[in-house]
């Protein structure tokens, strides 16, 4: 399996704070099946200033203290990038990480506030795709606005963005409502995988196998597969 979005390095934003935390992490995602890692620490001027220049060196360390503990994980790269009004710049710059290409579209995992779709998002997105960048919208399924009326989505989803799934979502570890929510979504047909946005051992663990059993039970495995390897394999190029 592989998984496009979770925290591991160390002591860049909310996920583990020291080596040892992050190699623990790196050791459970291995444990659960997941055979590669994007490494999507959060790109948040106000919150976390990361941007390529940083998080390449730290994802090249960490690479290296892999190895060296004998942790067969393949990570690369990627970042989980805030929607504000510096992001643009960020972008111009080439600071913000993307997780790969599709179609000649470069594949920027998207965060919107938890609480709301800010006013003059789909603007925000439609510029996106002008550029030829196609935002995979962060877990949406745990989005306050989107909870409350799931139709939220639809006008970015039409405009060509893809979703992101927290596998906790699918298995029920946020809640009904998000669980609900997540199944609303890919029942409405949108472009969906699934994540693990680990953060942590205790209640943000890297569990993917859940997710897939969950999906192949109500979906069937070919859904299954899809959702937690196959269209992650075509972002990060494991597939021609």
């Amino acid at each position: 399996m592989i998984d496009l979005h979770c925290h591991f390095l160390p002591g860049v934003d909310d996920g583990p704070e020291t080596l040892d935390e992050a190699l623990d992490l790196a050791r459970a995602a291995v444990a659960d099946g997941i055979t590669h890692s994007v490494l999507t620490s959060h790109v948040h001027p106000d919150r976390y200033p990361n941007q390529r220049r940083n998080l390449e060196g730290a994802v090249a360390s960490f690479t290296e203290e892999l190895a060296k503990a004998s942790i067969p994980l393949n990570v690369r790269m990627g970042g989980e990038a805030r929607l504000c009004p510096e992001l643009i710049d960020l972008v111009a710059e080439g600071q913000v990480p993307f997780l790969g290409e599709v179609g000649g579209y470069k594949i920027l995992l998207l965060e919107f506030p938890h609480q709301m779709i800010p006013v003059g998002s789909i603007r925000f997105i439609n510029h996106l795709t002008r550029m030829r960048i196609r935002p995979l919208i962060a877990h949406p399924e745990r989005n306050k606005a989107v909870m409350a009326n799931v139709e939220k989505i639809n006008e970015f989803t039409e405009a060509g963005c893809w979703l992101q799934l927290t596998a906790g979502s699918l298995a029920g570890r946020f809640g009904e409502q998000a669980e609900q929510v997540a199944f609303a979504l890919i029942d409405a047909g949108w472009n969906c995988l699934a994540a693990t946005d680990a953060h942590n051992l205790h209640n943000r663990p890297p569990r993917l196998q859940e997710a897939k059993d969950v999906l192949q039970q109500r979906y069937g495995e070919q859904v299954a597969h899809n959702m937690v390897y196959g269209k992650a394999a075509k972002i990060i190029g494991l597939e021609a």
